[in-house]
């Protein structure tokens, strides 16, 4: 059931301060040279705490570590190994100023790590201490475009814990929906006042103007048609965008939702090592090639086709949308101009202009 309140932003550290003494707190952070992350909040009173700029990371990193240990080993005297699990923070953790674009990234994420039939144990153990307080967005980002991926401004389908709209400059509306989010209003009471039927309205008023508030025309649903018919993109642009990229990654980096890896055993002695997952990404030229050191993926045409597809076709077919949530991140990352809203223009153009071009999947 979801509760109405309000919280005024003179509250908002004093709630955050009460709330570090039984949660590890990630915020957004301004540093010294201007740039937005989230990072842990150390000491609440002295954190420049950030909601009016889109962080430059997402909460992926928090949740599924750009490396970590899974589990340590060792050689006994007779040559067996034994395997020790890496243990995780059992510490509770609270995602403060998520917005929607990130916490539809985190469903796509337990959609991947926490299947029906497998779980990993590792992201289970953190998404099952996590508690996220969402931000509604009152006015799109310049690169944004969550409205073309259905995931946006404001989040209304899976609602976070917690979540927040800004109303003025004096209050925010808070949304409770879910376990988390009434404990929280429950232990902290003095900081909430329930919500009037007047702050309803002007969050929906808010809503409405953020919808309208977009600065470009993406069009994610024409190319996925496009790509989901039997007539596609022509080679053209796949070669066109393969000698932009750089093979640097970044995109899979800073996206929300890539989630390839690679595992490693690395030794730390002649009798003990560790098991390490790294994050990895399909634009990598390694990425695909094989032992003898044949690349079945032709660099100079496809490189970053595997990309794309799989955001925009694999995902649609198996979940039925796609894994691109619209933060434009990539758009600010890539210095080749290989960012997915590159690719949405050139297809949608083509599609609109010369349909029948032929797609090898």
């Amino acid at each position: 059931m979801k509760e109405t309140f309000t919280l005024k932003r003179d509250h908002l550290k004093s709630l955050l301060r009460k709330l570090a003494k039984d949660y590890r707190i990630i915020a957004p952070y301004r540093n010294r040279h201007g740039d937005t992350f989230f990072t842990e909040v150390l000491e609440v009173e002295s954190f420049p705490l950030d909601l009016d700029n889109q962080p430059q990371n997402s909460i992926k990193e928090f949740l599924f570590p750009q490396q970590e240990t899974l589990f340590h080993y060792r050689v006994d005297e007779t040559g067996g190994y034994q395997f020790i699990p890496q243990e995780e923070p059992s510490r509770p953790t609270i995602f403060f100023g998520v917005r929607s674009c990130d916490l539809t990234a985190i469903l796509y994420l337990d959609v991947t790590f926490l299947g029906k039939k497998h779980k990993d144990p590792h992201y289970h153990a953190r998404r099952n201490r996590a508690v996220i307080v969402g931000l509604n967005c009152n006015q799109p980002f310049e690169k944004c475009f969550c409205n073309a991926t259905k995931n946006g401004p404001f989040h209304q389908d899976f609602g976070p814990d917690l979540q927040l709209t800004s109303l003025d400059r004096e209050r925010y509306y808070v949304e409770s929906r879910q376990a988390n989010g009434h404990a929280i209003i429950a232990g902290w009471q003095q900081f909430f006042t329930p919500a009037e039927e007047k702050d309803a309205h002007a969050q929906y008023q808010l809503f409405l103007e953020a919808r309208g508030g977009f600065r470009r025309q993406v069009h994610v649903d024409q190319v996925i048609k496009h790509l989901q018919g039997q007539e596609g993109v022509s080679e053209a642009i796949w070669e066109d965008l393969s000698k932009r990229c750089q093979d640097c990654a970044g995109c899979a980096y800073i996206c929300p939702t890539c989630t390839c890896f690679t595992i490693a055993d690395r030794p730390l002695s002649a009798s003990s090592g560790e098991r390490v997952r790294t994050w990895d990404a399909c634009t990598f030229s390694g990425f695909t090639r094989m032992a003898g050191g044949h690349n079945p993926v032709n660099r100079d045409t496809q490189a970053i086709r595997q990309r794309f597809l799989h955001k925009l076709l694999y995902d649609v077919n198996t979940h039925g949308r796609p894994s691109c949530v619209g933060c434009g991140r990539c758009v600010d990352i890539c210095f080749g101009g290989t960012d997915i809203v590159r690719f949405l223009d050139l297809a949608g153009k083509e599609e609109s202009s010369s349909p029948g071009r032929f797609i090898t999947r």
